[in-house]
């Protein structure tokens, strides 16, 4: 009985799916709504309950996951090129470092080759030197300062915003890298002696030795001295400004501004006096004068007028230049964007103003008014730059005084369409010392030293094949048989063909890449060669074009780096304000 009781509860306990329907379904007619509601949740949980009971192989198939959207895949593949790009950047400035501290060893001099003297270290001997292949010939580098300088640059190096050796490149670390050894002497050329072939030079260096006065002959001779400042021989001009084309211009620059700020803010000074130290004055409306006077009015908007606010009412910019506009190499929309953008900086323009005398203290300028009538006025100034134009140095002059073909020239070496000094057949010139048909710029200085370097490789290969001619020709004479004759006259023509094709180098061609100028406030006008036409920008796309441009035009790799930490710091830090 009681095992009967007990097997019937289990049965009960234990109900099967039918079962448990037909009970569901007697229990409906029975009770009431709500009791209904419970009892088929019960039985559903029971049901839940002995299917999650049952063994994996008779549940029944799950159904699906659902695939994973594609979402973000263009962010995931642009971060990963992104991390491969920077790693491989990452990887070639590590190489390019080591390869710039790892000199390799460099053959000696040959006595037998050919004397090649380079007299200046400017951006056109830099570029020859740097595509000479000087195992071809015993390179001789002359210059007064042992550095290549980035001059665009300059301008910065005046108010902090790079520093001067941020812009160096010395110029033994250019010649160790060179194939073969090329030396190089800190010294002055003083003369050029083309009878007898032969550069004086002078020591002038602080510390004197034994020697201080030798000279160097030559076979071969690249004048690269450049020009110095045109003064117009306006009086008081060298004595009371400051030029802008070496560093010690623009250290000269630095401190002459914190000087004026510095004694403008003494006790007791009048207000007079005030207005004049803080009133700069360039003079100057090419790329040079414009670029300073942006990064002055910079150094003055961004940092002066933090730490010392007592300037800002009387610090004043006013930019002089006797022609009728600034930047004449641009368009007239980039003159016009420069001259409303200093307008909007408060950088005064004065053009159709010429210059005719200057003293410590003031100049005399004489304005052209718009009825065209003239008028002397003075101009007060505290600090005084002048970037106008170019003059000869006196070794050119010298050169230019032993040779009648160059008596007509006033500007500098007269040159042929191979950049051949006029007047002689183993003397070249380049940069702003030759007079050609292009602007004295540092674009055209530095396309010319890359021509000199092809011409000069295919001299010496020109050389090479010719003593190769003399040698088959004198061996096919001394042949004793028919076959011998017939393979080294084959050998002949190939050789020919070959002096033929190397021979085949035209005139030097300058190519514009186009013109930039930094314009203050981050703005910049480019004019950039384009085809077969000119594109014309400004504004702050322009200016970040500027600085990459700028950037990839420097020498080496350790300056690129120097200067974007420069800017960086800059950007963090500001500039400095503190006397040197």
């Amino acid at each position: 009985m009681v095992g009967s009781t007990l097997a019937l509860r289990s049965k009960m306990a234990s109900p099967s799916a039918m079962q448990l329907s037909s009970l569901s379904r007697r229990s409906l007619t029975t009770r009431s709504p709500v009791q209904t509601l419970r009892s088929r949740q019960s039985v559903t949980q029971q049901v839940a309950q002995r299917a999650a009971r049952r063994p994996y192989s008779d549940a029944p198939p799950a159904a699906p996951a659902p695939k994973p959207r594609k979402r973000f895949r263009f962010l995931r593949w642009t971060w990963r090129l992104t991390l491969l790009a920077g790693v491989g950047l990452a990887g070639q400035l590590a190489y390019s470092v080591y390869d710039q501290r790892h000199p390799i060893e460099q053959a000696q001099p040959d006595p037998n080759k050919k004397t090649l003297v380079v007299l200046g270290s400017g951006w056109g001997s830099v570029s020859l030197l740097k595509k000479l292949d000087t195992e071809n010939y015993n390179v001789v580098v002359i210059s007064p300062r042992n550095y290549f300088l980035f001059t665009p640059l300059l301008p910065s190096c005046t108010t902090g915003q790079v520093e001067h050796r941020s812009i160096m490149e010395p110029i033994r670390s250019i010649l160790r890298h060179k194939k073969a050894h090329v030396k190089f002497y800190e010294a002055e050329a003083t003369k050029v002696d083309y009878e007898k072939r032969v550069v004086y030079i002078s020591d002038d260096s602080e510390i004197k030795g034994d020697i201080s006065h030798t000279e160097v002959p030559f076979d071969m001779l690249v004048m690269g001295v450049g020009a110095e400042n045109a003064t117009f021989g306006i009086k008081g001009v060298k004595e009371n400004s400051c030029f802008l084309k070496e560093v010690g211009d623009a250290q000269k620059i630095r401190k002459r501004i914190m000087d004026c700020v510095e004694t403008a803010m003494f006790k007791d000074q009048s207000d007079e006096e005030i207005k004049r130290l803080l009133h700069m004055v360039v003079v100057g409306g090419g790329p040079t004068g414009v670029e300073f006077a942006g990064e002055l009015q910079d150094f003055f908007e961004q940092d002066l007028r933090k730490w010392v606010p007592d300037i800002q009412e009387n610090f004043r910019v006013t930019l002089v230049e006797a022609l009728p506009n600034v930047l004449p190499m641009f368009s007239k929309q980039l003159i016009d964007y420069t001259e409303s953008t200093f307008k909007e900086e408060s950088i005064t323009i004065r053009t159709k103003t010429m210059v005719k005398n200057v003293t410590d203290k003031f100049i005399e300028a004489e304005v052209t008014k718009p009825d065209g009538t003239k008028e002397l006025e003075t101009i007060p100034y505290g600090l005084l730059v002048w970037a106008t134009g170019n003059a000869l140095r006196p070794i050119v002059r010298d050169l230019m005084s032993q040779l009648p073909a160059q008596k007509n020239s006033r500007r500098g070496l007269a040159v042929n369409e191979y950049l051949v000094v006029n007047g002689t057949e183993n003397v070249w010139a380049v940069g702003d010392c030759a007079i050609t048909n292009y602007a004295p710029t540092a674009q055209v200085a530095s396309q010319e030293g890359a021509f000199l370097a092809r011409l000069f490789n295919t001299m010496a290969k020109t050389d090479g094949i010719e003593k190769e001619l003399q040698q088959l020709s004198d061996a096919q004479s001394a042949a004793k048989d028919e076959e011998s004759r017939n393979r080294i006259f084959d050998e002949i023509r190939e050789n020919q063909r070959q002096l033929r094709r190397t021979k085949q180098i035209g005139p030097f061609q300058y190519s514009h890449q186009g013109s930039l100028a930094y314009i203050g406030k981050e703005r910049a006008v480019a004019d950039i060669s384009w085809l077969s036409g000119n594109i014309a920008s400004g504004g702050t796309m322009t200016y970040l074009f500027w600085r990459s441009a700028y950037l990839s035009m420097c020498f080496s790799t350790r300056n690129r780096v120097l200067v974007t930490v420069d800017w960086i710091k800059a950007r963090l830090f500001g500039r400095d304000v503190s006397r040197e």
